[in-house]
């Protein structure tokens, strides 16, 4: 069976074709240039990660493929994720790069290029399963709770599924670095990737004014209306946001020790341009046990059950929390927790799990 990998320079996607290898497939590495805007700029890696996945495939014995994926990242993903910014949302391109990109343009090009099927390094597992004497595809939790990576799959379709393959799922990442260093990989050391899909790991707030332009506004106290300051652009602040607002030495509530509490961003009033904040972690705005998501994808291709017991993730890095799925009608999901939820924020996903299996999710408004 022929695979083509997807390959980043990591050394996930490293140990992912070297692991097919071993395993008796034909492997072909892919190197997917996704952008071009700034490419001489200090942070971004691209032709370092090129010359690693080139030596890395020299060492497995796999022949490599390099595909310039940047118009489609653009007009697919980037655009959307500054639409959503301008909004007074706060996106998650990851996501949408992983549906549009290396599960869409990534998989087509694999599918001319002869492949049955592509794999990536994502730490995530797929699960043929029948259901009703119908067979479908299940995403999975990957064994290393800490590196999982479902989150950010819930868009992917039943197709895809059936296409692709995750190596890595039942692996630990400390195992995965000793397979690498094993297999004498110099990547096997190297950095994870933490920036944003394809653009690196820059000062977010300076990449974001080079395509958005500041627009100032009052930055206001949610409570009692007081202007507190001013802001350069809703786009550049979430709901939970601490740093950055420059009125911490205004003061207002104080917590059990005396000392003024500090301030958060509670929500945004896009046609007024004002910015809200309250003081302390547990202020009741940035408390909710209830949300809404649309753009939904269920990865069965069919609505999950309405109340009954899901556990959910409203961002990625929160441990999944207990809730209900009350409604879903017009595109749109009601999702109830049974705990509040701290600063639940528009423009970010919901991702419902089942156990170990990722049923989808959609996106909070």
């Amino acid at each position: 069976m022929k695979v083509v990998v997807g390959m980043s320079g990591g050394v996930d996607s490293s140990v992912t074709a070297l692991l097919l290898k071993q395993q008796g497939y034909e492997v072909t590495g892919l190197f997917m240039k996704n952008w071009e805007d700034d490419d001489d700029d200090e942070y971004c890696s691209t032709r370092q990660d090129l010359v690693d996945v080139a030596s890395v495939c020299d060492v497995i014995g796999i022949d490599l493929e390099v595909v310039n994926f940047s118009a489609e990242y653009k007009d697919r993903v980037f655009a959307d994720f500054l639409h959503e910014y301008e909004a007074g949302r706060t996106p998650n391109p990851d996501i949408l790069c992983n549906s549009e990109i290396k599960f869409r343009c990534f998989l087509d090009h694999a599918m001319q290029l002869g492949a049955d099927r592509i794999a990536t390094g994502h730490y995530a597992g797929v699960r043929e399963w029948v259901n009703d004497g119908r067979t479908e595809f299940q995403l999975l939790k990957a064994e290393d709770g800490t590196k999982d990576q479902s989150y950010f799959l819930y868009r992917l379709s039943q197709a895809q599924l059936a296409k692709t393959l995750f190596p890595l799922g039942g692996l630990y990442k400390r195992e995965v670095r000793r397979i690498a260093a094993d297999a004498g990989l110099h990547v096997a050391e190297k950095k994870d990737s933490t920036g944003i899909c394809f653009i690196g790991e820059r000062p977010f707030r300076e990449f974001l004014m080079r395509y958005l332009p500041t627009k100032p506004g009052e930055i206001r106290s949610l409570d009692d209306g007081r202007v507190l300051g001013e802001h350069q652009g809703l786009m550049y602040h979430t709901i939970g946001q601490r740093k950055g607002l420059h009125i911490g030495g205004i003061k207002g509530k104080q917590d059990e020790a005396g000392e003024h509490e500090a301030w958060y961003v509670a929500g945004k009033d896009v046609k007024a341009n004002v910015l809200y904040v309250v003081q302390g972690h547990e202020h009741p705005a940035l408390l909710k046990t209830r949300l809404t998501a649309t753009d939904l994808n269920w990865i069965a291709g069919r609505d999950p059950h309405t109340h009954w017991v899901y556990t959910a993730k409203p961002r990625y890095r929160t441990p999944d929390m207990p809730c209900e799925i009350d409604a879903l009608a017009d595109g749109r999901a009601e999702i109830a927790f049974a705990q509040p939820q701290w600063a639940l924020t528009p423009g970010q996903s919901v991702v419902v799990y089942e156990s170990k299996v990722c049923l989808g999710g959609g996106v909070i408004v």
